[in-house]
């Protein structure tokens, strides 16, 4: 991929090559400046990542950039076109919000989209005002460098500023913006529109710019390789959400990337008590994407994604589908492996046994029969700690104990072992969701951010297990209230 570079005092070098695509998959656009901007809260030690000078942001020129008011040196403003499933409807999207001002060059070389969330109407705002709310702004920058130092893939938040002036939805609410990066914003939706809206050179044009970019391996014009690549992303990618009991809560197409992150944090939250049947999102009144749905919607995105491709995987039609139908088939296998080898390590289980899954499951159902904590059960066995609730007093646990036990092996040395791969595999620190929301309620009513500074100093590094992090790996007291997440558009 041909690079240029441009510097500044921020430390900006952006290459724009998703710009040097046809005008067909975005449209350019120009500042469009806030009012009062103030800088909320900046990612440091991202910044650093990525080449960026945290004091030159910091500085006027730097805040005018993250606040969208004026385009950085090298920046190619753009907002992209996309569809989307939404609950099962396709519909035209894109950026109705969002403003990508490049792509950052880091000093090791990897490339990182840096887009504006809130940065006002774009060609695709549908009607919408482009803006956003501080709460969902501060909840995304949570959850995703949450994500990120649990070694889950996803997106990033640099940083978040306040526009001084107001957004309406049901209430009159603070407005911000959000940077985020990413290794891209390449959507199964995008090539739904690039099917829908184009045809097969646009999908092609498409491919062939997104094995460039993300798989440099698979061999150019191969697309049933593409497919099968994107497949084994989703299926590690997913399999890892169920693993720390991550519920994304709106699976779009248009919220899947082919890059294999998490993107896209709306009404996301972590499970508490064990159940496959959660739901947090407001708007998901049929439970389509609860938590133990998401790998069935996974392989059903992904279905949609092969639907696009069809045209390229093979001259003849009725071929170019079986190739497709092969690739999809493979992805619960995928997802199982992947799915069964972190639970193995969540168990302190080395290599495979045939008992493994029965092991597994038998412990999953243990924790759904006496509503148990996920993160906290797990922490708990981790640490040889059993308590007094139901779930560590009832005869079937004893009697899967006694079956764990010997699976893990006898003897100091094997369960040494198994402790330090159950450590290294269950965090003790989770965003919790009561946590989160005592942070967001700081933040946007009072103006107080220390309550997410330390929330974030307790997520850093949520395998620990140090006694600093107790007060946020304590599950919330019981509630007869359900937790419900909304979608901050």
């Amino acid at each position: 991929m041909t690079m240029r570079t441009s510097s500044s005092e921020a430390g900006w070098q952006f290459d724009n090559s998703y710009a040097r695509l046809p005008s067909f998959f975005y449209s350019k656009l120009a500042p469009n400046p806030v009012e009062a901007p103030t800088l909320a809260v900046l990612n440091e030690p991202l910044a650093a990542a990525l080449g960026l000078n945290p004091d030159a942001l910091r500085g006027e020129a730097g805040l005018a950039a993250l606040a969208g008011n004026a385009a950085p040196e090298g920046a190619a403003m753009i907002a992209q076109a996309y569809a989307g499933h939404q609950f099962g409807h396709l519909t035209m999207l894109g950026d109705g919000r969002a403003l990508l001002l490049g792509e950052q060059i880091a000093p090791d070389g990897s490339r990182h989209d840096i887009q504006l969330k809130g940065s006002g109407r774009t060609p695709y705002s549908r009607g919408g005002d482009g803006r956003a709310a501080l709460g969902p702004m501060l909840r995304e920058y949570i959850i995703s460098e949450a994500m990120h130092a649990l070694g889950i893939p996803t997106t990033r938040s640099l940083a978040v500023v306040t526009t001084g002036q107001p957004v309406y939805r049901e209430d009159e609410l603070p407005g911000a913006v959000l940077t985020r990066t990413a290794a891209s914003h390449i959507r199964v939706g995008t090539y739904q529109y690039a099917a829908g809206a184009g045809g097969e050179e646009q999908v092609r044009l498409l491919a062939d710019y997104t094995i460039d970019r993300h798989f440099p391996d698979v061999g150019g014009g191969d697309y049933v390789a593409l497919l099968r690549e994107v497949v084994r992303r989703q299926a590690s990618l997913i399999a890892r959400w169920q693993l720390v009991g991550f519920v994304h809560g709106v699976m779009n197409t248009d919220n899947m990337a082919v890059s294999g992150e998490t993107i896209d944090y709306g009404p996301c939250a972590f499970l508490d008590v064990y159940d496959p049947a959660t739901v947090f999102s407001s708007i998901d009144t049929y439970g389509r994407y609860a938590f133990g749905k998401q790998p069935q919607i996974g392989a059903w995105n992904l279905a949609r994604f092969a639907e696009t491709l069809l045209p390229l995987l093979h001259d003849d039609a009725e071929q170019s589908v079986r190739l497709a139908e092969d690739v999809i088939a493979v992805f619960p296998e995928l997802y199982r492996e992947y799915w069964l080898t972190g639970m193995r390590a969540k168990l302190g289980m080395r290599g495979e046994a045939p008992e493994d899954e029965a092991l597994v499951v038998q412990w999953l159902e243990l924790l759904e029969t006496h509503r148990a904590d996920y993160t906290y059960a797990f922490a708990a066995l981790t640490n040889g700690q059993p308590d007094d609730s139901p779930l560590f007093q009832s005869d079937a646990f004893t009697l899967w104990r006694g079956q764990w036990q010997s699976r893990i092996g006898s003897g100091p040395d094997a369960a040494e072992a198994a402790a330090q791969l159950m450590r290294s595999s269950n965090p003790a620190v989770i965003p919790r969701n009561h946590r989160v929301e005592e942070a967001l309620d700081a933040a946007v009513s009072r103006g107080d951010y220390s309550v997410m500074e330390r929330l974030l100093e307790a997520l850093r590094e949520p395998y620990a297990y140090s006694s600093g992090q107790a007060e946020y790996a304590a599950p919330p007291a019981p509630s007869s209230c359900a937790y419900r997440t909304y979608c901050g558009t």
